[in-house]
């Protein structure tokens, strides 16, 4: 008789392991998308802040209060954004080293 429980017990525990053995992996997924989006984030931000700082750059456009607002509110999109760095760091490490390698060259030539 207490073998019968022993084996209900193991076939419950057996189940619910399996359980959370499926709910860990569907939350680690869901993780990993959303590091990779935050990271794609980040980059596109950074992308978007050298663009407007080299449009600010230009002789027609230093100066200009509207680009130099325009800087400001960019740099503290990018500060929130890096706030969850340790999300988007789980799968974007060496996407933006290869970016920062990628634009490098770029930055000497001129």
């Amino acid at each position: 008789m207490s073998g019968a429980y022993i084996l209900i017990a193991l076939i419950i525990s057996v189940g619910l392991n399996a359980l959370f053995i499926w709910y860990i992996v569907k939350i680690l997924s869901k993780l990993l998308y959303m590091s990779d989006n935050l990271g794609d984030l980040y980059i596109t931000f950074r992308s978007f802040e050298e663009y407007v700082d080299e449009l600010f750059q230009m002789e027609v456009y230093h100066g200009e209060p509207a680009i130099e607002e325009l800087i400001e509110r960019t740099r503290a999109v990018r500060e929130e954004v890096e706030n969850f760095e340790q999300i988007y760091s789980l799968t974007t490490e060496m996407l933006i080293a290869e970016e920062e390698d990628a634009t490098w060259p770029q930055e000497e030539a001129e």
